[in-house]
This record gives structure tokens, sequence and C-alpha cells, in this order.
């Protein structure tokens, strides 16, 4: 069997879960993208049954690749930061496959939002290292290196201030703390100098909602690498892990 020209990308946030049908050819979305919230708790039984109402919903019956918001190894979940912590331990591509009847491929969510931005988006054509961070709800990190991931980087929970980075840089402290846009923009900027002194990247790209909030956030990030916005912002997700998936799939 050849590998699919489509795919179902679902990407699994802090507050909703969505997905498309993806052409992995093009890096477009071939349907408007269907969210359902996040249930809670967010353990594995409820996540798995959003999973099998967005592919209902497509009526889907091809592969699948899931964006996961923690480290996943060989198909089996290890962190839950932002989800319930019954995940670790589940093997998530079995759940799921069974929940959907279809074949399932599963990878870290910033890994996935990686995918995209390297195939299709501001990371297109970019040699050396580039290293893309997602903030939102937490701090997503990955690296690629000649083109080659490293898978599970997690490097939103390195210690600034003596505690989470993300507990210090994230999109929802902003929120959470009322803080303005530039004093907040200096907290992600003093992160993002202390995470690049350790990987030392060619091209550093900025993903997740911050991504769209032009000069009043971006006027305040001063790095060694170029720095550039993710072109992809909210579809990365969905659009890499289709990718990762197909990348991944065997017939």
């Amino acid at each position: 069997m050849k590998k699919p020209k489509k795919v179902l990308g679902i990407d699994i946030g802090g507050s909703g879960v969505k997905g498309a049908i993806v052409n992995t050819k093009s890096g477009k979305l071939k349907t408007k993208r269907f969210r359902i919230p996040t249930p809670q708790p967010a353990t594995p039984e409820a996540i798995a049954g959003v999973i099998k109402k967005i592919a209902a919903h497509f009526k889907w019956d091809g592969l699948i690749g899931v964006g996961y918001p923690g480290v996943v190894q060989k198909g089996i979940v290890k962190t839950s930061a932002n989800v319930d912590d019954s995940w670790i331990g589940t093997d998530i591509e079995k759940l799921l496959s069974d929940a959907t009847h279809c074949p399932v491929h599963i990878l870290n969510d910033a890994d996935a939002a990686g995918y995209g931005e390297i195939k299709f988006g501001a990371g297109k054509g970019e040699v050396g290292s580039v290293l893309l961070i997602t903030v939102g709800t937490g701090l997503g990190t990955v690296l690629f290196v000649h083109g080659k991931l490293v898978p599970n980087l997690e490097m939103g929970h390195l210690i600034l201030h003596g505690d989470d980075a993300e507990k210090y840089a994230s999109d929802a402290i902003r929120e959470s703390e009322g803080l303005d846009w530039g004093v907040w923009a200096k907290r992600v900027n003093e992160y993002l100098c202390r995470i690049e002194e350790l990987t030392w990247p060619d091209l550093i790209i900025i993903g997740g909602g911050v991504s769209k909030e032009g000069e009043k956030v971006f006027s305040h990030l001063k790095t060694r690498a170029k720095l550039v916005p993710a072109a992809l912002q909210n579809e990365a997700g969905i659009i890499g892990a289709a990718l990762a998936a197909k990348a991944n799939f065997k017939s």
C-alpha cells in the first residue's frame, strides 16, 4: 500500500482538541478545523472519546496523526504536564486505534508543530540547527539538526528563577498574572537567552498564539540567532501530526 496523500491530523491541547484532513503533499488543510473543548479531567478515556468524535465528524477511516502534550516513546506516554496524570504508562497508539478503528501515529505536540514548520513553514529550506518554541499553556521546544528531529526535547521545563520555566514565561502565566505584553515579553526573552546558551541554534522560530502578536512582543525579543514567527500558526500541530504519521506509515 502506498503512503496516503491525505491524513487526519489532530492536535491535543490544554483547552481544545482540534483536527482537520491534511493534504500531505501541499501541507494545506483540505477541510475546516473541527474543535472540541478538552474534557476535564483530561483522562485517556475522555480524550479517546473526543478523538473518536473528531474522526466521526470527518467520516474518516484512514491514517490519523496525533500530537500529544508530553513525552511519547514508542507509543507509550511518559509525562502528563497539561493533562491528567493517569496518562502516564498508557499505550496511546493502541487506545486511539481501538477508539477510532484507524491506524494512529502519536508524537509530542511540539514535535508535530516542528514537522509542519520545517516542511512547509518558517523553517522550510533552512540548514543547520533550527529551534522551534511554542508559547501557549506551556513552553514546547523542538530541535531539528540538518532536518532531523531530536524528539521529546522538553526544555520548557528547565529551571528558571528556581522553578519550571513554564511557570515564569508561558502565555498561561501572562494571563493568570495579568502581565502586560512588554513585561511578559521580557520574561520570554530571558527564557530564550537561556535556551540559546544550551542549544546554539542557527534559527529560532516562535510559535503558538504569540506568533500572531507582532511587534508588541517581537520588539522585545533579542537573540543571537535569527528569530522569526511561525508561519503556520495554529495549524502547525495539525499539519505536522499528519506529516509525521505519513513518514512513519507502514503498509
